[in-house]
């Protein structure tokens, strides 16, 4: 895949942030609202100082499967380069992983859960 790639990244969080986003990828996404179904959201504790320094807090909302497939979590999809994908890996802590969903809309998208 070459850098210039489009991909689809879905944020229930803090990649919604201006910024988060400023300081990752150097400039403000724009995106459309969307939601995953089958996930339900806790908060993590962050000690990772640049990310508290970016995003402006220590706890962060985390994602992880829901035994209730009627539990749906709403957020943003967001379009970005392979680049920038690389770039919200490492904002991400050791807490993340990313995985390939299907949203609500049909779109295939990344979207960081609980690791």
């Amino acid at each position: 895949m070459s850098e210039d790639a489009i991909i689809n990244l879905f944020s229930y969080g803090t990649l919604q942030l201006e910024s988060v986003q400023l300081s990752s990828f150097g400039r403000l996404l724009t995106g459309t609202k969307d939601s995953i179904s089958g996930f339900r959201s806790a908060m993590v504790e962050i000690t990772d100082p640049e990310v508290i320094q970016a995003s402006g807090s220590n706890f962060h909302p985390i994602v992880g499967p829901s035994d209730n497939p009627a539990d749906e979590l709403e957020g943003t999809v967001f379009q970005i380069t392979e680049r920038e994908l690389a770039a919200a890996d490492d904002y991400e802590v050791s807490d993340y992983k990313r995985i390939e969903v299907r949203l609500k809309s049909g779109i295939q998208a990344w979207v960081y859960v609980k690791a």
